[in-house]
């Protein structure tokens, strides 16, 4: 690959190949899934489940960003969805196929980068990201938003939970320059409810809030460290 910088993409590439994380390293985080990682249990986010009460999300196309293991994708199916479920890990991918079949839905599970998906204008009814955006590093931040703009409806809505700035869950609370300087996400950049209504300013803010903490008996998932944030485009 040429390592001469005559595009935009050329310059995105570059800065991607300091920072990203790669497939190697998200197929090897999935490969034990018998490690206590709060996520790996098969329960949909407690947001997901309030909107889908509320009646804010109801049966529609659905496309999930960073899906692993499917745990939030089966869930949409049984509310009547059709979900299109992508991450870069196979890994993860084979685990969610094999929860899809025990629970015996149809999820369209897509292995690859987010930024390479081939999406038509308005092709969704919801777009879902849960903990996938505070991997996305800065400078492909704009894709990202641009992506999650195509990908929706009018009055579509889109929605991730992400990390707190400073949480007990570790979400770096460096300034976006200082990830440059570090060359590193330090494992995932943090938020504060400020921060994200600038970055999603362009959306109308439906519910910005914490992450409510469930016990395993409440069969959703829910810790402690997250933002939950529903926009409408």
């Amino acid at each position: 690959m040429s390592e001469t910088i005559t595009t935009y993409e050329d310059l995105l590439n570059m800065l991607d190949s300091l920072l990203r994380e790669p497939t190697g390293f998200w197929n090897g985080f999935y490969e034990d899934r018998t490690k206590g990682v709060p996520f790996f249990g098969n329960f949909p986010d407690e947001n997901l489940v309030s909107y889908i009460d509320g009646g804010l999300i109801g049966p529609g196309k659905v496309l999930e960003l960073g899906c692993g293991p499917g745990r939030n994708a089966i869930y949409l199916v049984q509310k009547g969805c059709s979900v299109d479920a992508v991450d870069l890990s196979k890994e993860a991918l084979e685990w969610g196929k094999e929860r899809a079949g025990d629970k015996n839905v149809q999820v369209n599970f897509i292995q690859g980068n987010i930024f390479d998906l081939d999406i038509a204008k308005g092709q969704y009814d919801f777009v879902y990201d849960s903990g996938c955006f505070h991997h996305i590093a800065p400078h492909r931040r704009m894709k990202y938003l641009e992506m999650v703009k195509k990908a929706l409806r009018p009055k579509g809505l889109y929605s991730i939970t992400c990390f707190v700035e400073g949480g007990i869950l570790g979400g770096s609370d460096i300034s976006d320059w200082e990830v440059y300087r570090q060359r590193s996400l330090k494992g995932g950049l943090g938020f504060t409810e400020e921060k994200l209504r600038m970055i999603f300013k362009e959306f109308e803010v439906v519910e910005i809030r914490k992450m409510k903490k469930m016990e395993q008996s409440d069969e959703t998932f829910g810790v402690q460290g997250l933002w939950t944030a529903l926009f409408r485009k």
